[in-house]
């Protein structure tokens, strides 16, 4: 009984992860360029009382790769990527990429985030403009360009996420392993004008949210269940000795 125990913990505790993960992805539905947050689940497998049991493992949070839909801003200081990049910028935790391109010039020159990071280059420099340039326009593949003259590049990067991301701020994340520069790539590139909304699907997440709590509420009465069986067998062999 002991065991069942066990294996039940383990699955509320996989549960509340999750649980903690969906309403942290419904918290940030209108974050732009924010990426949902999913969790693997994997069965371990042990010897208990010379049975093999299997328990849930604590569980990997990962990012979901679905793109977020593109929306028009007519600010030319927003950006979306296209393809599966992100941009580079300089977070307190470190260096981090972001699919939130809402971008602003300081009176320096300076190329910001929303949050006040700089904006880097591929080569991890802060992107510096002409601050009597005017606002820049952007090619396709990320040049800034003011008075028809290159004078900068953002930093478009390609990032394997990885289980052990740490998150930067709203939507910017560190990666497990180095962000790579992206070179002559046809599906990569800057949309100018443009923000990618948060990939998540709030009815998907509501009905997860719904089923993970059932089967949250099923298992602690399992779990109860188990406890009175103890308690009354216990008694039972109290009584019969």
């Amino acid at each position: 009984m002991e065991t069942s125990l066990y294996v039940a913990l383990s699955s509320q505790l996989s549960l509340e992860k999750r649980l903690n993960t969906i309403a942290d992805n419904l918290a940030n539905m209108n974050t732009v360029g924010f990426r949902a947050t999913q969790v693997k689940f994997d069965e371990v497998m042990t010897k208990a009382e010379g049975a093999r049991v299997g328990y849930v493992s604590p569980g990997e949070e990962y990012l979901s790769a679905d793109n977020g839909a593109i929306t028009q801003t007519g600010n030319q200081l927003d950006f979306a990527t296209k393809g599966d990049v992100w941009f580079y910028v300089a977070s307190p935790a470190g260096n981090a990429v972001t699919r939130d391109g809402r971008f602003s010039m300081l009176e320096t020159g300076d190329l910001v985030t929303l949050e006040g990071y700089p904006v880097l280059d591929a080569g991890g420099a802060p992107i510096q403009l002409n601050a009597q340039g005017g606002t820049p326009t952007a090619s396709t593949d990320g040049i800034l360009y003011q008075d028809g003259r290159p004078v900068a590049t953002l930093g478009l990067m390609s990032a394997n996420i990885g289980p052990n991301f740490t998150r930067a701020g709203n939507s910017a994340v560190i990666p497990t392993e180095a962000p790579q520069p992206v070179v002559d790539r046809a599906d990569a590139g800057v949309l100018q004008g443009y923000v990618e909304q948060a990939n998540v699907n709030p009815l998907k997440q509501m009905t997860e949210m719904i089923t993970v709590q059932r089967t949250f509420d099923y298992v602690t009465q399992l779990m109860r269940d188990n406890e009175g069986s103890l308690t009354s067998a216990i008694k039972t062999l109290g009584g019969a000795s």
